[in-house]
Order: structure tokens, then sequence, then C-alpha cells
């Protein structure tokens, strides 16, 4: 246990190394200067770092430069392109297509709501919406081009449990008895990060797993998917569809 009233910054300091080691030194300081004081009861953190080779990797020399047409403002930004065969699916309003991760059992699967339609879509989107989308994605031959970006995330949700129900557990009536058999704590703040990177890379192994095509096989024109304005990005386990990772892209810089 850590002594908040003894040595906040201490305390502070523990926790971040112990995140920094478990995140290979990508999130140094999850918990900024005076994120934790005396008066501290309870930080409950969660930490993430995702790290994976495409199963496809993009050739990097394909990657140009191209806009991204963001909430706030168009930028220029580094657009890999690739054309493989994906899940994608073209539904009412969006695009969807799957990049599966080395050794298939994950992929990341981008969610690309027509131009302008993306408040629309977003606020119409939930779980089951998700789950029908992952399951009605069939393979095609696509041309995808898409940015190469970093996320990273750093939120305090105590403002949205709350918003969803979760009100007693930080405030007096909370009850962790069963925790620590200590009737008086509850928690002060939940604290988030997550850092996903996003490029071309792919290891030797991956890129031989792609599909080689005989030359009289014919070859359909590619469905063209640019990602090139505000999207949605979930990392799932593609037998099981359960989502590691959510996130939304309206602006780069």
């Amino acid at each position: 246990l850590l002594d908040y009233a003894a040595d906040a910054e201490a305390a502070r300091a523990t926790i971040n190394d112990w995140v920094s080691e478990q995140t290979e030194e990508r999130i140094e300081e999850l918990l900024a200067p005076g994120a934790v004081d005396a008066s501290t009861r309870l930080v409950l953190t969660n930490a993430i770092y995702f790290s994976a080779a495409w199963a496809n990797p993009f050739m990097e020399g394909a990657t140009v430069d191209g806009t991204f047409h963001g909430h706030s403002d168009d930028t220029t930004v580094p657009m890999m392109r690739q054309v493989s065969n994906m899940r994608y699916i073209r539904g009412e309003g969006y695009q969807a297509v799957a990049l599966p991760y080395d050794g298939h059992e994950l992929a990341m699967t981008i969610l690309l709501p027509d131009a302008g339609a993306f408040d629309a879509f977003e606020a119409d989107l939930d779980a089951a919406r998700v789950e029908e989308i992952l399951s009605e994605m069939q393979f095609e031959r696509v041309a995808l081009s898409m940015p190469r970006f970093e996320l990273d995330t750093n939120l305090g949700l105590a403002k949205a449990l709350t918003a969803l129900g979760m009100i007693d557990a930080f405030g007096e009536n909370a009850d962790f008895s069963g925790m620590t058999g200590s009737p008086d704590l509850y928690i002060s703040d939940v604290v988030h990060r997550a850092f996903v990177a996003v490029d071309e890379a792919g290891t030797e192994a991956a890129a031989a797993t792609a599909v080689i095509m005989p030359e009289s096989a014919p070859i359909d024109e590619p469905i063209e998917v640019s990602v090139d304005r505000p999207f949605i990005l979930l990392i799932h386990d593609i037998e099981t569809g359960a989502i590691l990772f959510m996130g939304r892209i309206v602006d780069l810089s």
C-alpha cells in the first residue's frame, strides 16, 4: 500500500515507475504533479500499451503526403497505401474495413462515416451496432489509404463514471470495506491513459502471408477506401469481437 499522507510525491513516483515498466517506457508519467496529495484516499490507474505488426504491412515507399479533413482544420499527414484482400462493408452512410495483425488473432477495424456524417454516425453507435457491423463484413479487394498516426490520450474518468450512475463510489456513501476493512474509503479519481501507434511496420513473417494470385486470374478493380476524414477505430479479437481499444480520430496534427 502507498502512504499518500506521509509522502504523496513518492507515491506518485511509485505508480508512474510501475506504469512505465509495464508499458515499455511508452507512458512515463501517467499521474501528473499534483494529481495526488495528502488527502488522497484511493487512485485507480489504468495504462495500456499496444504494439503489433500488421499481417500485411504497408510499404513505406508507397506512403505520400495527403490531406486529412479534420473537424477543426485540414492537415497534411503521411498517408499509407496498400491494395489487399480485406474484410469490408459498405453500409448506409459509412464504410468499414478491417486490417488483421500478425497472427490473425487481432484486427483493427476502421469505421469511416461519409463526409459530414461523423457526429450522427457516432451518436447512433452502440455495442449492438458494432457487433452487427463486424459480423457482416466480407472479404473484398480494397485499395486503402489511411494516415500514419499516434493516439495518446490521458483522461480523468471520475465525471464520466458518475454520469453513468457510479455515484456512491466517489463520495461518503462508498463502501469498500470488503477490500480494506476501512469504512471511510472512497475513490478520488480514475485516471486512464492509452497509447496506440499506427504505421507501416510489419515483420518478414507477416510479409510472407501476402496472397499471391496467378497471372491468369482476373483482377477486379479494388474498392477505394480513403481515410481522409474523422473516423472511429476498434482494436478487437477477430474470433470473439471483444474490443480491446476504441478511439475516435477527428483531428490530426
